[in-house]
């Protein structure tokens, strides 16, 4: 396909696109009860953080597919659950990378148990599938921006109208997150709602995480390198993707070299996973090259447009279509990483923060969540950290009057430069005082009704005091401000 052709199948897709969001109105389609867990089996699970209960329900409404047309697509949407009632915020959360169709938070898998948390934490979390998977038809356009960007949106749409129907009631705050692919939806989604639907949405903060933002730069350097790479399948899946929605090739021979097309094919049709795809790569690499590096699964041809800066091969016009880290947003933006990540390099978060920074952004930090840490196990750490960031912005409205807890707590001087003094403590209380960015400062147990904190050790700026007490917890906003 020649460089014009390639584009305009490009324009012609966005503009269906945005008429197709235009008209579609983000219907609900549908909604079905899938469970539901007390505030004791989530604090079991998650930890003492989580501040309520929750019920989810499976959701289905309309979002146009990759052509333009009319799809259903479904999704999870998680509910927080209290004895009074709240305005509570709204929550987009796009989940990662998962090993096929039906592996989606609304069938409670593809990593449902995040939306779940932020659930618990007190956010009413949409959680759509993604489009072809799940309930939509065909086949996942991967990390493909603009139609992941448009299945978060229309499923924020389809969350406002469940809420306006069967509760609880929303707040106009709303949080943006998501980890691995999750993290490039999530830019996506945040990038999108800035620039073209600031009259139905403001986003408040955005969390993306350990995302491939720099798809024309990192996932180049993959197929490029001489190194290593055990997440050959990422690389598949991202041609097959990108075919679809550029129409690059004929046939998978066109890219792939013989001995790999064939796997690449059979999950194309959905007769393999994707673990099966990765696994099925690596010991073919492993077996004809020595090693699983990328590049020789590739076409010669392909090789020789890749490794040409200048270029003009649709394929690489297409991960240029797809990078989501040149632009400015203007909510807060944390990009959690871990220096560590085997399966997307940290670059790509502090390429983002570079970026970003230079276009403009008002408050945008790539964060090291562990240094030492793989992507597997960043998740839990990079999640803790944007929940605690996040928590500097969120807000609970009582429908009835001013929340306050059920005990007499009092926080004393706001804004402190020294001492911070905590008074009527209940028995069996425990503190902990975080930073925005996630960072535990403190923790300790109260050992009586009274309590005093040394400030002065720590930078001046925003603190989150949390504290947590038998009868239940409460997040107090603390202003370090410079010795007097």
């Amino acid at each position: 396909m020649n460089t014009f052709n390639h584009y305009l199948k490009y324009l012609c897709l966005s503009a269906l696109l945005l008429l197709s969001q235009a008209t579609l109105a983000q219907d609900l389609v549908d909604f079905e009860f899938k469970g539901s867990q007390t505030l004791a089996q989530m604090q079991a699970q998650y930890g003492f953080l989580m501040q309520n209960g929750i019920e989810y329900y499976k959701i289905r409404y309309t979002t146009p597919d990759i052509n333009g047309v009319t799809d259903t697509a479904s999704g999870l949407i998680v509910l927080p659950v209290r004895e009074a009632e709240f305005q509570y915020p709204l929550l987009c959360y796009m989940h990662g990378t998962v090993d096929s169709k039906t592996d989606v938070p609304s069938n409670l898998a593809g990593g449902w148990e995040l939306a779940a948390a932020w659930g618990g934490l007190g956010y009413v979390a949409a959680a759509p599938d993604f489009l072809g998977l799940g309930d939509s038809r065909g086949f996942h356009p991967y990390v493909h921006a603009d139609t992941e960007a448009s299945a978060g949106i229309d499923m924020l749409f389809a969350a406002r109208a469940f809420c306006e129907s069967e509760g609880p009631a929303l707040n106009d705050q709303l949080f943006v997150t998501g980890y691995s692919q999750g993290g490039h939806a999530a830019a996506a989604v945040h990038r999108e709602l800035e620039a073209n639907y600031t009259d139905e949405f403001t986003v408040t903060a955005s969390a993306p995480m350990s995302g491939p933002y720099s798809i024309s730069g990192a996932m180049r350097s993959a197929l490029l390198s001489d190194e290593p790479y055990f997440y050959q399948g990422y690389l598949a899946y991202t041609a097959l993707s990108y075919n679809e929605a550029y129409g690059l090739f004929d046939s998978v021979e066109a890219y792939f070299k013989p001995p790999y097309a064939e796997p690449i094919e059979q999950f194309y049709q959905g007769d393999i996973t994707l673990s099966t795809l990765n696994s099925t790569l690596i010991d073919l690499l492993t077996t004809n090259e020595g090693a699983p590096i990328p590049r020789y699964m590739l076409q010669d041809s392909l090789l020789t447009a890749l490794e040409d800066e200048n270029s003009d091969h649709p394929i690489l016009q297409a991960l240029e279509d797809n990078d989501v880290y040149d632009w400015a947003p203007q909510a807060p933006t944390r990009l959690y990483y871990c220096t560590a990540d085997d399966q997307v390099a940290f670059t790509n978060s502090i390429l983002a923060d570079s970026v970003m920074n230079a276009n403009g952004a008002p408050d945008v930090l790539a964060v090291d969540a562990g240094t030492t840490l793989n992507h597997t196990e960043c998740v839990q750490p990079a999640t803790v950290a944007g929940a605690i960031f996040f928590l500097g912005y969120r807000e609970l409205i009582s429908n009835t009057s001013a929340f306050t807890p059920d005990w007499n707590l009092r926080v004393f001087p706001n804004p402190v430069s020294n001492i911070l003094h905590l008074r009527e403590l209940p028995s069996g209380t425990t503190l902990q005082l975080m930073n925005t960015n996630g960072q535990i400062m403190f923790e300790q147990i109260a050992a009586g009704p009274t309590a005093e904190l040394k400030m002065s050790p720590y930078p001046a700026g925003l603190y989150l005091l949390k504290i947590n007490t038998p009868a239940g917890s409460s997040t107090v906003k603390v202003l370090r401000t410079t010795n007097r």
